[in-house]
């Protein structure tokens, strides 16, 4: 097994940082974890590493920094192949030695990431969490966040979550034991259940998990909980906590992933304008709008990557295509 460090960002009540735990644990992937706060400043990241990138969580691997919870996904799948002992996201389907990959990914980013945990996240009660943390999110947002007009909508909210969740309902409807009738959980079972989990806490929201409307949802949520809990006791991805300061000494003395892995695709290059050593700025499309400015050194059509310079030296900091925009700042040919 590989002996390169990881290393988990985040902070405990961040649903996004619980999906990457239950990742790991999937893989069996030991590591260590770092908490940070819920709200800026997180100077472990942005000073330390030099990675201006607002979203929870982060992972690093080495000297190597992944953004996004799709990445992270796909990046745990390369570098910690089940040829060395480690588990698998995309377990094949029951009777079959096939995996449905990319509609897992797809499913993952753009049903479930990018249209119901927005639902979600807006049914939070905001009047209640105080006026920093609806600062902070609303500088998140990239707009004012008014939790008198989200209360109002909360109905329709509401009754949209219920028809996705009629959506999880008829996926299990014919008996199988994960939702896309794979021989273990995968992918798509943790971030959906990390999801509906999470939901299932706001009292705004109990009464979409009716047990008369849908049975099958609650019982694979209660059937994804104990598969983690059972892998958790057996400590199949040990973890232990270390400072910001301990972490950043150790991706910076860590070696990083052959740029050659990732690859620079010339031809995405030019249509996006941009070319190998190009000092590039990178932002979320949607929110979180704070630009990660470096040098690009990968790219190709899944994921780029660009190095940063923190107050411990360079990192190399990844990014997925998908979502995301990179935008040149200052041509390589102009740093002599």
């Amino acid at each position: 097994m590989s002996n390169t460090p990881v290393i988990l960002y985040g902070y405990d009540a961040s649903p996004f940082a619980t999906k990457v735990k239950n990742l790991l644990l999937l893989k069996k992937i030991p590591h260590k974890r770092v908490d940070v706060s819920m709200m800026l400043p997180r100077p472990e990241i942005t000073d330390l590493l030099g990675v201006k990138y607002r979203r929870i969580p982060i992972l690093a691997i080495g000297n190597d920094i992944y953004c996004d919870t799709s990445l992270i996904a796909n990046v745990l799948e390369r570098r910690f192949p089940t040829s060395q002992g480690y588990g698998t996201l995309f377990p094949p389907r029951v009777g079959t030695s096939k995996a449905d990959t990319g509609l897992a990914k797809a499913v993952t980013v753009y049903w479930n990431d990018k249209v119901v945990f927005p639902l979600g996240g807006n049914s939070l009660p905001y009047g209640k969490l105080g006026a920093s943390f609806l600062a902070d999110r609303s500088q998140w947002a990239g707009a004012p966040i008014d939790p008198t007009t989200l209360a109002k909508g909360q109905g329709v909210r509401t009754s949209t979550l219920a028809s996705h969740f009629h959506l999880v309902e008829e996926q299990l409807s014919d008996g199988r034991q994960w939702l896309l009738d794979t021989e273990k959980p995968g992918l798509v079972d943790v971030d959906v259940h990390f999801l509906l989990s999470w939901l299932q806490t706001f009292k705004n929201l109990k009464e979409i998990y009716d047990p008369a409307v849908v049975p099958k949802t609650l019982e694979w949520i209660a059937r994804t909980t104990a598969y983690l809990k059972e892998q958790e006791q057996g400590k199949v991805a040990s973890y232990e906590k270390i400072s910001g300061d301990a972490a950043a000494k150790v991706v910076a003395s860590a070696s990083y992933e052959d740029e050659k892995v990732v690859g620079f695709v010339e031809t995405e290059a030019k249509r996006l304008g941009v070319a190998f050593g190009d000092t590039v700025s990178v932002i979320p499309t949607d929110n979180a709008k704070i630009a990660t400015v470096g040098r690009l050194i990968s790219l190709n059509r899944e994921e780029f990557a660009i190095e940063v310079v923190g107050t411990v030296g360079k990192v190399r900091v990844h990014f997925p295509r998908l979502e995301f925009s990179l935008k040149i700042q200052t041509p390589a040919t102009s740093k002599l």
